[in-house]
């Protein structure tokens, strides 16, 4: 299993995510990422690798690294795969 990914966890690029794809659930006291959520840089929606844990029926992102879609600063690399790169140090998922 690996860690969750949450509400304002970096990203490769150097933006964090900004969850928005739900609202319930929380790990650390943070929002736990769904599949869509965006980064700071704007765009950047998350490509959920989970395919059995979900939250109100969206995928659970992890820091596997999961991937993304690009920012808005792509075609500057990394911002063209803005993947997860970190979680939770103690809340784990995993299919």
């Amino acid at each position: 299993m690996v860690a969750v990914h949450r509400h304002s966890d970096t990203r490769v690029c150097g933006a964090t995510t900004v969850v928005g794809g739900q609202t319930t659930v929380f790990a650390n006291s943070l929002l736990i990422a769904v599949d869509g959520d965006p980064d700071s840089h704007g765009g950047g929606g998350l490509i959920a690798g989970s395919n059995k844990v979900f939250i109100n029926g969206i995928a659970v992102v992890n820091n596997t690294p999961d991937g993304s879609a690009a920012d808005n600063l792509c075609p500057i690399s990394p911002h063209c795969a803005p993947v997860t790169s970190s979680g939770s140090p103690n809340v784990n998922v995993g299919d």
